[in-house]
């Protein structure tokens, strides 16, 4: 018997395979312009603003971290007078100008008050988006955009009650000098409230480690941060007299009372804080030099409080 079948014919399980190949081709375009036209539909509704003061170590990752969630980043630069500036230029976004502070809170209002679209998320030059974060963040925004449309279709003629999140706290992996995440000493979950609807934000005091001032509820995001902090010593006790010194400002204009038991108190309660009550061994060597060294921060605060009270007038 005669072979009918053509030499350049394909076995049928050859040209199923072909075609389940190119439908699969075909969906994973499909869903990949799906994402892209996501992502352009969400740089009409975020910006990051991150605040920088001499960062060129950390500027472009951060800036690169960023463009995960959207094109629309603000750097507010407080009188950087290194590289900065530069290299945030080279990555194409937008950059003001601020006067140099001690702390952040005043650029930080700024910079949220610059930005021209209904929410911001605040990001720091050492801490880094992820790409799981930048996801959920795209997915809450998107939610709250469809169900803020459904209500005023649902009761055009009245107001709605306004039930969901207007911000969200974001919690961070702090990570000792790019090497160790610390789950424990009162590091973990560091939550920070970080993604803001502008519509419900009032203001941000002017005073360290202040809380932003925002009508409405707050939300938990799940994915973390990455905050990439602390590994150089000399720079960690720079830091640490600037900051605390402040702090012992606001303590002396608030008459707050210091004595030398004050330091003996301060220090064991913060080591017992974080090395006993949090667990600060279990992250090991790195882990024990923390407890030690938020200890010794704490009581550099009362011994600043006490010299002032001391060489000043009450």
């Amino acid at each position: 018997m005669k072979n009918n079948v053509s030499m350049n014919s394909k076995p049928r399980s050859e040209k199923k395979t072909n075609t389940n190949y190119r439908k699969e081709k075909n969906f994973q375009n499909l869903g990949h312009m799906i994402k892209m036209i996501q992502y352009y539909h969400m740089n009409n509704k975020i910006s990051v603003v991150i605040y920088t003061r001499n960062e060129e170590k950390n500027i472009k990752e951060c800036i690169e971290s960023a463009k995960l969630l959207t094109k629309n980043i603000l750097v507010v630069d407080m009188e950087s007078n290194d590289k900065t500036i530069e290299i945030a230029k080279k990555e194409g976004v937008n950059i003001v100008s601020f006067p140099y502070s001690f702390y952040v809170e005043p650029a930080r209002e700024f910079g949220i008050q610059k930005t021209k679209t209904d929410w911001a998320f605040v990001l720091d030059a050492d801490e880094r988006i992820i790409k799981e974060l930048a996801t959920e963040i795209q997915n809450v925004i998107a939610s709250e955009a469809k169900q803020s449309h459904q209500k005023q279709i649902a009761s055009s003629s009245s107001t709605p009650r306004d039930d969901k999140s207007t911000h969200y706290k974001a919690s961070r992996k702090n990570i000792f000098g790019q090497k160790q995440w610390l789950k424990h000493g009162g590091w973990w979950p560091d939550y920070q409230i970080r993604l803001i609807n502008k519509k419900y934000f009032k203001a941000w005091p002017k005073e360290i480690h202040s809380t932003p001032i925002i009508d409405g509820q707050c939300g938990y995001l799940t994915n973390p941060l990455l905050h990439y902090f602390h590994g150089d010593i000399e720079q960690m006790v720079k830091k640490t007299i600037i900051f605390e010194n402040i702090e012992s400002d606001l303590l002396y204009k608030a008459k707050k009372n210091v004595s030398t038991a004050t330091f003996f108190r301060k220090f064991l309660g913060e080591l017992f804080r974080r090395f006993i009550k949090g667990k600060g061994f279990l992250d090991d060597t790195i882990g024990i030099i923390e407890s030690i060294y938020q200890a010794f921060s704490k009581t550099i605060t009362y011994i600043f409080l006490y010299e002032k009270q001391k060489s000043r007038p009450l």
